[in-house]
């Protein structure tokens, strides 16, 4: 066959897909010929990773031209809701889309608006199998050879990109992570490869030791200590709800609280989470910041449970949803829990809205507590304000916001349940906001995700210190719990 039979498809693919991305993006796509050049690349390893399954090249093409479409529809989505450009470790969770859709405000594969254009797609791939032909040599051991090769090939350039001269030249192309200056440089594709293949070249090296703990005096003797990641938790009247009455007692009560700057906006809680148990900030995770538990599997030496186990503790996680939902029944064990409480034990608890309560929750931390005989580290994650945030959600409460001050609410009791049955101990409890709810309206400030609240309880002390307020990051929120655990106290 002709070069022509091969290029022309592809110069179809290259000029369609930069065409896709410059009408979508929210900034002016570069036009410099080294970053158009880098942008090119990316629209032709697309066209050749589909390339591979068909050998049809007007297929290739097509198929790169829906890919980059998709992934426009999806980036402009998320950079709403999120304010953050698709990345690589996003499509580790494509997985997850059909077993809980609602997680991703999208449909099951069930509903006709679903199946029936997947159908539609599904029959349009067979027919174009069959109206154009294979661009295969004639011969059968050329035949065979192009069939193996080309896989070789593309997995042969990911291991070249990783070895030296290519290592150099990528970490200086992506020095950083930095999303929207490098989407805007080199478009969606590129950039999700290249972080991808930088977080292989990472993993190679060891994790960076978490920052210097900073907090409130903590004592050795602590029986129990709770740690509750509360699901798009804030203080509501800082997006104009009401006022909580939780809020009034940690401003009375607790020994320290205030402001949670987390690492991202309206999702991603496994990095809060990540951040908290390990106190590592997301700058020294490198390219592996989007999604800690894809990069390090749990794989951290100095989790808050594994110091707790090596303190005496016995070390339990709650969370009333499903254990394999960004792997965390595997990811926990591996960071040091003995116990794991997860969805099939909330199987008899009350729902509200789609998911277990936080008062059930809180019930059931108390619960595990009080079965238990020595000390006992408990870190818990809620699900009750998770959204979508749609009518239905709630019988006779459709906004949004109405929705989510109904949610917090039970929030703020569950947490007061925590205070009342935790006192008579001598315990530290810590519950904290993974991120903002993700409203339609709350979008992140410019300057970053929009912080949350935290707040650090210490009961049974002999003396009561005045609460303070201590504005942290969620890894210097975790080295606090670090001293809860080891006893050390801060002059």
């Amino acid at each position: 066959m002709s070069p022509a039979t091969y290029l022309v498809p592809l110069g179809v693919a290259l000029a369609g897909s930069l065409a896709i991305e410059a009408a979508a993006a929210s900034r002016r796509p570069s036009l410099r010929p080294g970053d158009l050049a880098i942008r090119a690349a990316g629209y032709t390893l697309i066209t050749l990773f589909w390339f591979q399954f068909s050998w049809r090249p007007w297929l290739a093409a097509t198929s790169c031209l829906l890919t980059l479409a998709v992934l426009a529809v999806v980036d402009r989505l998320k950079r709403k809701v999120i304010g953050e450009p698709v990345v690589f470790s996003d499509l580790a969770l494509l997985a997850q889309v059909p077993r809980h859709p609602q997680l991703y405000y999208t449909l099951p594969l069930t509903d006709l608006r679903i199946a029936g254009p997947l159908l539609l797609s599904l029959s349009a791939i067979v027919a174009w199998y069959v109206l154009e032909p294979a661009a295969l040599p004639e011969a059968p051991a050329q035949r065979l050879l192009a069939i193996l090769g080309l896989p070789a090939a593309l997995a042969g350039l990911v291991f070249a990109a990783l070895t030296p001269p290519a290592e150099p030249w990528l970490r200086h192309l992506f020095p950083r992570p930095d999303l929207a200056q490098d989407v805007a440089r080199y478009g969606l594709v590129a950039t999700m490869i290249g972080y991808a293949v930088r977080r292989l070249g990472e993993s190679r090296t060891k994790p960076v030791a978490p920052t210097p703990p900073v907090g409130a005096p903590a004592s050795p003797a602590d029986e129990v200590v709770v740690v509750v990641q509360l699901e798009s938790f804030l203080d509501p009247a800082r997006i104009g709800g009401p006022d909580l009455p939780l809020m009034a007692r940690i401003r009375t009560q607790a020994a320290q609280y205030g402001r949670l700057a987390v690492p991202a906006h309206g999702a991603y809680t496994m990095r809060s989470e990540h951040a908290v148990l390990t106190g590592c900030e997301p700058e020294t995770l490198g390219f592996g910041r989007f999604d800690p538990y894809l990069a390090r599997k749990g794989d951290e030496p100095t989790s808050l449970a594994r110091l707790a186990r090596a303190a005496g503790f016995r070390t339990i996680f709650v969370h009333p949803f499903d254990r394999d939902f960004f792997d965390r029944a595997r990811v926990f064990a591996r960071l040091g829990f003995d116990r794991l409480v997860m969805e099939e034990d909330f199987a008899q608890s009350p729902r509200v809205g789609p998911y277990v309560g936080d008062v059930a929750v809180a019930e059931r931390i108390l619960a595990e507590v009080a079965e238990g005989s020595g000390r006992s580290f408990l870190f818990s994650v809620t699900m009750e304000n998770h959204g979508p945030w749609k009518a239905g959600r709630l019988a006779g409460i459709d906004a949004p916001m109405a929705q989510y001050v109904h949610h917090v609410a039970n929030t703020g009791r569950a947490v007061e349940l925590l205070i009342d049955g935790l006192a008579h101990r001598r315990a530290t409890l810590c519950v904290f906001g993974d991120h903002a709810p993700s409203l339609p309206g709350l979008r992140a400030p410019a300057e970053g995700p929009l912080a949350t609240d935290y707040a650090l309880f210490h009961f049974g002390r002999d003396t009561v210190r005045a609460p303070v307020r201590v504005d942290l990051t969620a890894a210097r929120l975790g080295c606090v719990l670090r001293d809860a655990l080891s006893g050390k106290a801060e002059g």
